[in-house]
C-alpha cells in the first residue's frame, strides 16, 4: 500500500527525504482542519509533513489519509519510494505498527 506526501514546503522541503529513507506515520488528533489528519514524522519526532487526503493532491495509485486512519494504532512506519517534484510516495511496511 502507497500513500502519498504532502505540504512538504512548509516544514523542510523535499530536499531531505530519500529513496528508502524510513518514517513514521502518527495521527494527528488535535488537527482542526482534518478529523483524518496523518502527519509523517522523523525518528526524532519532527513532522516533515501529511498524508494526503484530498482527490486533488493523492497522486495515483496510492491511498488517502481517511483510506488508512483505520489501519493502525499509534504510528506506523513507511519508507519512502519515489520523490517527485513537491510530493514523496511512501510505501506503508506491513510488519511494524504500534
Amino acid at each position: 500500500m502507497f500513500i502519498t506526501i504532502v505540504g512538504t514546503s512548509h516544514y523542510f522541503g523535499t530536499e531531505i527525504f530519500k529513496v528508502g529513507q524510513n518514517l513514521w506515520l502518527e495521527k494527528d488528533v488535535n488537527n482542526d482542519y482534518d478529523e483524518e489528519a496523518i502527519k509523517v514524522v522523523t525518528e526524532a519526532g519532527a513532522t516533515v509533513g501529511y498524508v494526503a487526503n484530498s482527490v486533488y493532491s493523492v497522486a495515483k495509485g496510492t491511498r488517502s489519509a481517511g483510506r488508512i486512519y483505520d489501519t493502525f494504532e499509534g504510528r506506523q512506519k513507511i519508507t519512502v519510494c519515489f520523490i517527485v517534484k513537491n510530493d514523496v510516495i511512501a510505501q506503508i511496511d506491513d510488519e511494524i505498527s504500534f
